[in-house]
């Protein structure tokens, strides 16, 4: 049985209930560039990616770099506007991570983000400290690529066995398979479980809390298992 040292975390829709906002601000990009809308389970589907790759994944037709950008700067502008109320973290986040830290658990972050968007939120809640390490999609490899998880585990010193991704799209667990770690699908975020459940993931949870439940019932076995075999 792993003993897990390094919790991982995607952001928007893994910690931050921000996917709602993600999908209206798609919409309106694809407004300003007169562009056909995109049903919100294609939109729900692109989201862990990192911009640039979303924006071709939804719309392969848009080849020129100029209307790449123009769709990247509405899509952008309509977001930050949005987020003049900063998405809230869902339900038993800010418990549950203090809590892990408390245990002892090294806690990184690896997104789909631009690292300018990253900061500005990190910033936002005073957290940018939190972490031991961030990662994001524009100064590395976008997911489902494993090299942004192989930079924390590099930088954290920690194997692959002994690290956790939690995630709550499908790149996400793929990243995870990708890099050799274990991973945790998130099932109140962009995707259904039951996509999610097809990758593989250790664990499923419809709650937060639930994630902590478990970590701390492994912690637990492991703790008699270790009293058993020294006795």
């Amino acid at each position: 049985m792993p003993d897990y040292q390094l919790l991982i975390f995607d952001w928007d829709g893994t910690l931050v209930d921000s996917i709602g906002r993600i999908v209206e601000s798609m919409r309106r990009a694809a407004d300003t560039c007169g562009l056909p809308q995109r049903s919100d389970e294609a939109i729900r589907g692109i989201i862990g990616l990192g911009l640039p790759e979303a924006i071709q994944t939804l719309y392969p037709e848009l080849r020129e770099a100029v209307l790449v950008e123009r769709f990247r700067e509405g899509y952008s502008e309509h977001y930050l506007a949005l987020e003049n109320e900063p998405s809230a973290l869902f339900d038993g986040v800010e418990e549950s991570l203090e809590a892990f830290r408390e245990q002892g658990y090294r806690l990184a972050v690896a997104t789909g983000k631009s690292r300018r968007g990253l900061q500005r939120v990190l910033q936002g809640r005073g957290w940018l400290d939190y972490f031991d390490v961030t990662r994001c999609a524009d100064e590395t490899a976008s997911k489902p690529h494993p090299r942004m998880l192989h930079e924390i585990l590099q930088h954290c010193a920690v194997a692959p066995a002994r690290a956790l991704m939690v995630g709550d799209s499908v790149f996400d667990l793929q990243m995870a398979r990708n890099a050799g770690m274990d991973s945790v699908a998130v099932g109140f975020g962009a995707q259904p479980l039951e996509s999610l459940r097809a990758h593989g993931p250790r664990l499923a949870i419809n709650e937060f809390s639930e994630l902590r439940a478990w970590l701390q019932g492994r912690a637990s076995v492991a703790t008699v298992e270790v009293g058993e075999y020294v006795g």
